[in-house]
C-alpha cells in the first residue's frame, strides 16, 4: 500500500488523537496556521460515530424547544459555510414537516420556523412555509398539512476523508488504523507511543495533545500520566435503517411522534430512503454499537403511521449505529442532552499541553476546530490566523453538480451516467485522480459491480486510507447497497491481495 505521508515524524507541534470529524477539522485548521501536525486513528478515518449520522447540515430545529439558541445560530451560520465549501458532497434540501395538532400546535411550530429562518442569513435556502397535502402525496390521507424549510445533506464520512486530504495537503501527517497507547509527560512536550496495524510500535514528541477521540475522549485520558478527569460524558446510541425508496418526490421528512421525539425520512442514494435516528442510552464498547430490535420496531411504526406506503422489517436493507458521546446533564434523557461541546485546555506555555474536545456536531465540526486551534495559538505566537471558512475542500472548487456533470460527459463519453453521477457527487473534481487518462470503460479495469470499477478502488486505497472491504463500500463509497454477496466477495478478496492480508482487519459483513 502506498500513501504518501507513512513515515512517522519525530517531533510535532500538535498529535491530533482521533480521525472523526472533529479531529480531522483540527488537524486541517492547525496544519494551515503554519503548526506541525500529526493525527492518529486507532481504525478507519471517520470509522465510529462521524459515519453513522443522520447525515445532515442542519441547525438543530427541535434544539430551540430546549432553548439552545446560541448553538442553532452557530449551526445555522455553518450550514451556509459547508454548502459552499463542499458542493460536491453536500446540497440544499427541503424539509416537510406533516401537522399533527394533537403533538404540537400549529402556532408553535410556526414560531419555531420563524425563529430558525432568523436566527442566521440565508443566502442559498430559501424560507420556511405552510401547504397542503394532495391526495397523489405519500403521505397518510388523514393528514392535510405540512411546514415546509430547508436544511442541508452531507455525506458525512466523505466530509471526514476530504478534510484529511486537505490536512495533508497542509503538511500534516496522517496515520488510520494507529492507535495511541500510551502518552508521558517530558520536560515541555509529551513523548506519546503509537501501534500501526502492521503491529509495529513508534514514539512521537509533541508539544500539545488534542484528545478528539469521540465516544473513547474520557477512557482515552486513562492512558495519560499525571492528567485528572472531572468531565462526565454519556453515552448515547442512535441508529438508523435503510429501505427501498418510500416516494418518488425530492424532499426529506421529519416526523413527530407522541413521545416527543422526530425522526428523519430523507431520500438516500437515488433508490433508497434514510429512516432514523433513535435516541438510546448507551453502555460498552461504541464500536459494538448495533440496531436493537426495539428500535427497528420503534422506527418502523412512525414511519407507518405517516406514509401510505407501509414497510416491515424485511424491507431493511442496511442498518447502522453510531455511538454519540454528549456532555452530562442531571435528569436529563437521552434526547434532552445538549448537542453543543466543550472544549478544555489544560497545561502552561512551557509544560506539555492537552486540549480535551467533548461533544459537537457534524454541521459546527468547523467552528469547533477553529475555536480549538484558536485556544492552541495562545501558546504558539508564530501561529497563523483562523483560515478555513473560504477555503473549499478537496474536489470542491466548482461551481455546481450540473456543470461538472456535464463537463465528465463530454470529457469521458463513454462512461456511465450512474459513475458519472456518483463521481460528481463524492469525489467532485478529484475523480480525474482515476479518470485522467483513459480512454475506454475497459481502461477502468475490473468492475466490482454496480460500476465500481479497479481504478476507484486502487484510487480509494492508494490515496484515501482504504484499507478493507467495509472501508470502500460503506463509507467511501455507499456501493454496499447496491453489490451482491458475491461481488463483495470478490472484492474482499482483491483487496486483500492489494493491501495485505495483515492490515484486512474488519470481519465481512452482508447488509441486514
Amino acid at each position: 500500500m502506498t500513501q504518501e505521508n507513512n513515515n512517522p515524524p519525530q517531533a510535532v507541534d500538535v498529535l491530533v488523537i482521533g480521525g472523526g470529524v472533529n479531529g480531522v477539522g483540527v488537524a486541517l485548521d492547525a496544519a494551515g496556521r503554519g503548526l506541525t501536525v500529526a493525527l492518529c486513528e486507532k481504525g478507519d478515518l471517520g470509522g465510529a460515530t462521524s459515519s453513522s449520522s443522520s447525515k445532515l447540515i442542519h441547525g438543530g430545529l427541535r434544539y430551540l424547544e430546549h432553548y439552545e439558541f446560541r448553538l442553532v445560530k452557530e449551526a445555522l451560520a455553518e450550514r451556509e459555510v459547508l454548502l459552499k465549501k463542499a458542493p460536491h458532497i453536500m446540497w440544499p434540501l427541503r424539509f416537510r414537516l406533516p401537522h399533527q395538532k394533537h403533538l404540537r400546535p400549529a402556532w408553535m411550530i410556526r414560531i419555531g420556523l420563524f425563529l430558525y429562518d432568523s436566527l442566521a442569513k440565508r443566502n442559498m435556502l430559501p424560507r420556511s412555509k405552510k401547504l397542503s397535502t394532495t391526495p397523489d402525496g405519500p403521505l397518510d390521507e388523514s393528514i392535510s398539512t405540512c411546514f415546509e424549510y430547508s436544511d442541508g445533506w452531507v455525506d458525512d464520512a466523505r466530509l471526514v476523508v476530504l478534510n484529511a486530504l486537505a490536512a495533508q495537503d497542509q503538511g500534516a501527517k496522517i496515520f488510520a488504523r494507529t492507535e495511541c497507547l500510551h502518552a508521558q509527560k517530558h520536560e515541555n512536550h509529551w513523548l506519546v507511543t503509537l501501534r500501526n496495524c502492521e503491529g509495529k510500535t513508534f514514539t512521537v514528541q509533541a508539544r500539545s495533545l488534542v484528545n478528539a477521540a469521540g465516544p473513547w475522549a474520557v477512557s482515552l485520558l486513562d492512558r495519560f500520566s499525571d492528567i485528572k478527569n472531572p468531565n462526565a460524558m454519556r453515552m448515547v446510541k442512535g441508529s438508523h435503517f435503510i429501505v427501498p425508496r418510500l416516494y418518488e418526490s425530492e424532499e426529506a421528512y421529519i416526523l413527530q411522534n407522541k413521545d416527543g421525539r422526530i425522526v428523519f425520512v430523507i431520500p438516500y442514494e437515488d433508490d433508497f430512503s434514510l429512516v432514523g435516528t433513535t435516541d438510546e442510552n448507551y453502555t460498552g464498547d461504541p464500536s459494538a454499537a448495533s440496531i436493537s430490535d426495539a428500535e427497528t420496531k420503534y422506527l418502523i411504526d412512525v414511519v407507518n403511521t405517516y406514509f401510505k406506503t407501509k414497510i416491515g422489517e424485511k424491507d431493511i436493507v442496511h442498518s447502522y449505529s453510531g455511538v454519540r458521546p454528549l456532555l452530562e446533564e442531571a435528569n436529563a434523557s437521552a434526547q434532552e442532552l445538549t448537542r453543543d461541546y466543550k472544549v478544555e485546555l489544560i497545561g502552561e506555555k512551557d509544560a506539555p499541553i492537552l486540549l480535551n474536545i467533548f461533544g459537537g456536531k457534524i454541521t459546527t465540526y468547523r467552528k469547533l476546530a477553529e475555536h480549538a486551534v484558536d485556544k492552541l495559538c495562545t501558546l504558539f505566537p508564530r501561529a497563523g490566523k483562523a483560515w478555513t471558512k473560504e477555503v473549499p475542500l478537496p474536489g470542491g472548487a466548482f461551481e455546481n453538480q450540473e456543470t461538472l456533470c456535464a463537463n465528465l460527459e463530454a470529457q469521458y463519453p463513454w462512461l456511465p451516467e450512474a459513475a458519472r453521477v456518483r463521481y460528481v457527487r463524492q469525489y467532485g473534481l478529484l475523480c480525474s485522480k482515476f479518470l485522467k487518462g483513459n480512454q475506454t470503460l475497459s481502461d477502468l479495469g475490473e468492475d466490482f459491480g454496480a460500476h465500481l470499477y479497479q481504478a476507484e478502488v486502487d484510487y480509494l486505497i492508494q490515496y484515501e486510507w482504504a484499507y478493507t472491504l467495509d472501508d470502500i463500500i460503506w463509507r467511501r463509497t455507499k456501493q454496499g447497497l447496491r453489490l451482491t454477496e458475491a461481488q463483495k466477495q470478490r472484492l474482499q478478496t482483491y483487496v486483500s491481495e492489494k493491501v495485505g492480508s495483515n492490515l484486512v482487519q474488519d470481519t465481512f459483513k452482508v447488509s441486514a
